[in-house]
């Protein structure tokens, strides 16, 4: 089923994949900004750090709430899949807590926050691994069934049009 994304009609699944690239580039961004500062003197990480983290929390909370039980109820076949990609999120939330934990504790660090952020890089890269993964299955797994047709109640923003850093 199409639908309405910037003035244009494109297929739901199309939509998703697109979602996916910005959470993607957000997360590169993040990534590449650990440690970087502001013209002002202001250290980037906890402000685009806990954005991303923000932003992608919202994405799979739209999906767990909204895309996925409308998804199952047109699609029961489609359950045990459902149940996979929600075990996912759930694993990716863990880690979501942990960067957002290790950032706040580098924003305190004055002395040397160099451990901090190299830590926040390791579950950063770990992060990185597990979208790649997750996404793949998810547009792979889902799309055809997206653009079969989902009934829409509420969950199309906070899953496709989402404000990151």
């Amino acid at each position: 089923m199409a639908s309405s994304a910037d003035g244009r009609t494109a297929a739901l699944s199309a939509q998703l994949a697109r979602a996916h690239r910005d959470l993607r580039r957000h997360l590169t961004e993040v990534r590449t900004g650990l440690g970087r500062r502001r013209p002002d003197g202001d250290d980037m990480l906890l402000t685009h750090c806990l954005a991303f983290c923000t932003a992608l929390t919202n994405h799979h909370q739209g999906k767990d709430e909204g895309l996925f039980a409308a998804l199952v109820r047109e699609r029961p076949d489609l359950a045990p899949t459902v149940a996979a990609l929600v075990e996912d999120h759930g694993l990716i939330a863990g880690i979501l807590t942990r960067v957002r934990e290790l950032a706040e504790e580098a924003e305190r660090a004055t002395a040397s926050p160099d451990g901090d952020l190299e830590a926040i890089g390791r579950e950063l890269d770990g992060l990185a691994a597990i979208m790649e993964s997750h996404f793949g299955y998810e547009e792979r797994a889902i799309g055809a069934a997206l653009d079969a047709g989902v009934p829409e109640d509420g969950w199309r923003e906070p899953v496709l049009h989402f404000r990151a850093p």
